[in-house]
């Protein structure tokens, strides 16, 4: 498979690291829209939020969950936010499952 979050998940392209266990790993955005600016994935290949099924759901409870611990370590206790683009039209580039954890600075919906 061509794609480049499993590499990165498999240690084939370089990140600089937050977070990993067996089935998570989480890592610096390389191009941060704000002061903290974490991707996290699930390790298996799962294209979107719209391929989520009962049998690979307990991985999304599971990013969350270390969403919540990460965002404690990093200092958002005045909040964040936690963001997953889906398809094309919703500016998804890399296709496979993650979540933006951002922070550190104000936010205006629904851009910004």
């Amino acid at each position: 498979m061509d794609c480049l979050f499993c590499k990165i998940a498999a240690g084939e392209i370089p990140s600089k690291k937050v977070y990993e266990d067996e089935q998570v790993y989480a890592f610096y955005d390389i191009d941060p829209q704000a002061p903290v600016h974490v991707l996290l994935i699930p390790k298996a290949h799962i294209t979107s939020a719209a391929d989520i099924t009962p049998e690979n759901s307990a991985v999304v409870a599971h990013i969350f969950e270390v969403a919540a611990r990460l965002a404690k370590e990093l200092g958002l206790d005045d909040g964040f936010r936690i963001v997953s683009n889906c398809g094309d039209i919703a500016g998804q580039t890399v296709k496979h499952l993650h979540f933006h954890l951002m922070g550190g600075r104000p936010f205006t919906w629904p851009a910004g």
